[in-house]
């Protein structure tokens, strides 16, 4: 391997619309293509392949490959191409890498499938925005889009603390600052902190990890800021559970009055196929925190929240999993089996009758 064939496989990767790309020892170049995965028909990587690609990355942070390395993430530019996320770890004793790939353009919600009503979410002059789902499912992508509408809509301070820098924002309408872990500050925690010393109206912090982050960033919502994050979890009711499972028995209640007070909605995404099969869509639960939800939030009635999201679809543009589902096939987007696929109910054929 030299810089040019990797070079090369990275421009390969943006040219077909990959999002991953995986350099493993004894295996091809591995892409990940609308959701599936494809053996490039590359030679096979040796030990000192990836142990090249790993250290090609890290120079570019002004780092060096440890000997002693187990995992560790990072980005990458590639000049005129685009960004990757990279995640660098060892396995069976050998160096891996995968890489995911962040396109130069920041898509909007219409460019990319999201609902008109996240633009009303992230005009909220405080508070905290969280963005949940899976790995690989579209939470950065969909976060960034939210950060470009602020960006292109409103004159506002945005700080962006990331592990490692995604996106790449230019300051249109706003003015923004982004920070890097282990390049720019040593944690989430501490960042959060001088945040607050540096003007701020938006903090985008790139995931919730640990308590301290958790705290900071509920804290800065209820010191009128507007804080936008994301968390691995499925649903509203899953996302607040986990916060405040975060917590200790005895500060719990006290934790749910606080997310009541402070939480402006929560967007769960998960990617769907399309019935063409080469394109991935966003199916999406968008819970807007209404009085009546903050009051499930408040007295710990999590799982009445998914009936206040459905009933509240005309009146607040919320709507659940299911009924997006169920939208997008009689769209004639996707197939029933798709829908059914990433539903939970067990009646989607039923409900697609009655919508």
């Amino acid at each position: 391997m030299d810089i040019a064939t990797f070079t090369q496989i990275l421009e390969i990767a943006f040219k077909k619309k990959v999002s991953d790309i995986h350099f493993e020892v004894d295996n091809p170049p591995i892409f990940r293509a609308y959701g599936h995965l494809i053996r490039s028909k590359l030679n096979t990587l040796t030990k000192s392949d990836t142990e090249f690609i790993a250290s090609t990355v890290m120079e570019q942070s002004r780092r060096k490959l440890p000997e002693n390395l187990t995992e560790f993430d990072t980005s990458y530019a590639l000049p005129d191409v685009g960004r990757f996320r990279i995640s660098i770890f060892r396995q069976r004793g050998n160096i891996g890498i995968v890489m995911r790939v962040i396109p130069h353009y920041i898509g909007t919600f219409e460019e990319l499938n999201l609902p008109a009503v996240l633009g009303s979410i992230v005009k909220a002059p405080n508070g905290l925005i969280l963005v949940c789902g899976p790995t690989g499912n579209g939470k950065s992508t969909t976060l960034a889009s939210m950060i470009r509408f602020i960006n292109d809509n409103f004159s506002y301070s945005i700080i962006t603390i990331e592990d490692p820098i995604e996106f790449i924002f230019p300051s249109t309408q706003s003015c923004i600052i982004q920070r890097e872990l282990g390049i720019d500050t040593e944690s989430f925690g501490g960042a959060l902190k001088a945040a607050m010393r540096m003007d701020p109206d938006v903090i985008m912090v790139g995931e919730l990890r640990d308590i301290e982050t958790i705290d900071a960033c509920i804290k800065a919502a209820e010191t009128g800021h507007l804080v936008l994050s994301t968390l691995h979890t499925n649903n509203a009711a899953s996302t607040i559970n986990r916060i405040v499972g975060y917590y200790p028995p005895q500060a719990q209640e006290n934790v749910r009055h606080r997310l009541s007070e402070i939480l402006v909605a929560t967007v769960s995404l998960r990617l769907v196929r399309g019935k063409s099969g080469d394109q991935l869509l966003p199916a999406l639960e968008v819970m807007y925190t209404t009085s009546t939800i903050k009051a499930c939030i408040r007295d710990g009635h999590l799982d009445e929240i998914e009936q206040h999201i459905e009933k509240g679809r005309d009146e607040y543009q919320m709507q659940t999993l299911d009924q997006h589902l169920i939208q997008l096939c009689k769209q004639n987007i996707i197939t029933l089996d798709e829908a059914k696929r990433l539903s939970r109910a067990s009646d989607l054929e039923r409900k697609l009758m009655y919508y």
